[in-house]
């Protein structure tokens, strides 16, 4: 099964680009880490307020905070797609590492994103 890839874009035959089921699982993942609640006009509590932590100060309450909204968005969001098995989240000094791993409901095959940023 394909699905439209995210964000929209044409591929190089100059049609919609498409990805199969597992990178848009992934790329569904991405959205709602990057995704700030209000950010959607249809979708006003999508996303997971990862991105107003920017201006924290790195550290264990810091990564508690992330690990807590991640885990909490995924399961309100993904939670039909997704078995969230663990959110590990590193905060070292001016980086964020966010670790997702998470089981696909349909296929039950087991899948890891991480992604990193600067806080």
């Amino acid at each position: 099964m394909r699905a439209l890839s995210f964000p929209y874009r044409i591929d190089q035959t100059g049609r919609t680009a498409t990805v199969s089921a597992d990178d848009e699982v992934r790329e569904l993942i991405e959205q709602i880490l990057f995704v700030a609640p209000g950010e959607r006009i249809m979708r006003p509590t999508l996303g997971s307020g990862v991105g107003q932590l920017v201006f924290a100060p790195a550290g264990e309450q810091l990564a508690a905070t992330t690990q807590h909204l991640v885990q909490g968005a995924l399961q309100t969001w993904l939670g039909d797609r997704i078995l969230v098995e663990s959110v590990d989240v590193a905060a070292e000094e001016a980086t964020l590492t966010v670790s997702v791993r998470y089981r696909v409901r349909l296929t039950a095959e087991a899948s890891t994103v991480v992604v990193r940023g600067e806080v």
